[in-house]
């Protein structure tokens, strides 16, 4: 359904001139540098499938999707989506994916929003029937109805991601990218949108890349990870195989009934965090004895109340990744 061979972007940025003289200096000769935002990205993405792609501010995430819509050309290499390349023939393109990026709408800004609904279906072309199905379908979901009248600009930020979701499935598309849709928004959007997006995928059979910075949306809704470290990937597997691969690193909760002042002698444990008389602490495999073992030494030694332990989220791994305390194996993309 979608494909990149070797993607890469480059942006030419003007280096300013430091103090005075080199401000004046930039008036009238300006030196040029050059920015790859996207180097050598290749995947391929089956019909179907809910990938969250994900990575640091920076990393390409953005740039890629702009590619994958149609509003970048690539500097090198290639892209398909559902067949077309989107920078060359951005009309089909457009009528077959759909598009949500978080920080803008599509709707227009002063209309309510069954006007911008309707002006969509006119854009689209889409067929009466096939609209009021849709509409019907979509407000029954998101909870549409209150809104409609109301002025896109007057929509709370919550109520504005709801209508753009809509927006951007009225049509259909085989294809649906989306940018930080969760973005700002309280607990129970996050959670509503979280359970469209998933039956969505579920019935609708829609093909679904997702940025964004939450790894709870990942974890709940990605069966598969692709990794953006400084425009290039560092990993693209199954979101469970990422856990999987890091399952040795355990992460439990210790209670003490009194506060111990260092765990110097049990060399195999790392504080996390430590919030008054509890500490997150990390074991690792190999770092001498069981877990199980590693807990009854500290029981043995310290005034122990409780413990629970976890295995680490995602959020935890890919955040450990980036500040390099876990390492992923050279990225290969043949598996």
């Amino acid at each position: 359904m979608i494909e990149a061979v070797n993607l890469k972007k480059e942006f030419r940025v003007n280096e300013p001139g430091e103090g005075t003289f080199g401000a004046l200096k930039a008036l009238f000769s300006t030196r040029k540098r050059i920015i790859r935002a996207v180097d050598g990205v290749s995947f391929a993405i089956k019909r179907g499938e809910f990938v969250g792609y994900v990575g640091e501010n920076g990393a390409g995430k953005s740039t890629t999707i702009k590619i994958l819509t149609g509003i970048l050309v690539p500097s090198s290499g290639s892209a398909r989506v559902n067949g077309i390349i989107p920078y060359e023939d951005r009309r089909r393109n457009a009528a077959n994916i759909g598009v949500v990026f978080g920080q803008r709408t599509q709707l227009w800004w002063d209309l309510p929003v069954r006007e911008s609904f309707e002006m969509l279906k006119a854009i689209y072309r889409i067929k009466p029937d096939d609209f009021a199905h849709m509409m019907k379908k979509l407000s029954s979901v998101l909870d549409l109805g209150p809104m409609m009248i109301i002025p896109v600009r007057k929509l709370s930020l919550g109520q504005r991601m709801k209508c753009d979701l809509a927006a951007s499935l009225l049509h259909r598309p085989g294809v649906l990218f989306l940018d930080e849709p969760t973005i700002g928004l309280d607990v129970l959007a996050k959670e509503n949108i979280r359970t469209f997006l998933g039956e969505i995928n579920a019935t609708e059979g829609t093909t679904i890349i997702l940025t964004t910075h939450d790894m709870n949306d990942i974890e709940r809704l990605c069966g598969r990870l692709i990794m953006l470290d400084r425009g290039r990937v560092i990993y693209d597997g199954l979101t469970n195989e990422l856990k999987q691969r890091f399952a040795r690193e355990k992460l439990f909760e210790v209670e003490f009934r009194v506060r111990p002042p260092s765990l110097a002698d049990v060399p195999e444990l790392e504080v996390v965090e430590e919030r008054g008389s509890k500490l997150s602490l990390r074991f690792r495999d190999g770092a001498g004895g069981d877990l199980a073992a590693v807990i009854g030494k500290l029981a043995a030694k310290y005034d122990v109340k409780d413990v629970s332990v976890r295995e680490p989220s995602v959020e935890s791994i890919v955040r450990s990744i980036y500040e390099k305390t876990l390492s992923l194996p050279p990225y290969r993309a043949d598996g």
